[in-house]
């Protein structure tokens, strides 16, 4: 395989991966958030979606980050009847997002940006390798 291939397609990975981590970063850091008004929904979590795409100039499949979709679970109910943006039985809604969940979103996302790196590493130091061979 051509190693400059390789290190396009490995670098559509990390563009991707860094997308979907500041997606992630984004629902962290709206896990507390409530709506800003009464009648009106509090942040909804983001979900990011992979695509693949085929790459003309490389002349190969890579991955790029496609849709970002809405998530449609429910979201968290607490009870505080003193909060100006309780419902009429006290209830306030929160963010569908679980924190747990997406920090082991980002922990994943990261590893898949590290072994992307790692390719791109592995590559350029088979060119240098190669270099070193023809100038012998």
């Amino acid at each position: 395989m051509d190693l400059n291939r390789a290190i396009g397609v490995a670098a559509s990975g990390l563009k991707a991966q860094a997308g979907r981590m500041r997606i992630i970063a984004e629902n962290l850091a709206n896990a507390d958030s409530v709506a800003s008004t009464t009648g009106t929904e509090p942040y909804r979590r983001k979900l990011p979606t992979m695509r693949p795409e085929f790459d003309r100039e490389l002349d190969a499949q890579v991955v790029a980050l496609g849709r970002v979709e809405r998530d449609r679970s429910e979201f968290k109910i607490r009870n505080e009847p003193g909060n100006p943006l309780a419902d009429a039985a006290g209830n306030v809604r929160l963010p569908n997002v679980d924190p747990l969940i997406e920090q082991m979103d980002m922990r994943e996302a990261q590893r898949n940006y590290e072994a992307n790196l790692n390719m791109v590493g592995s590559a350029r130091r088979m060119i240098a390798r190669t270099l070193d061979i023809l100038r012998a």
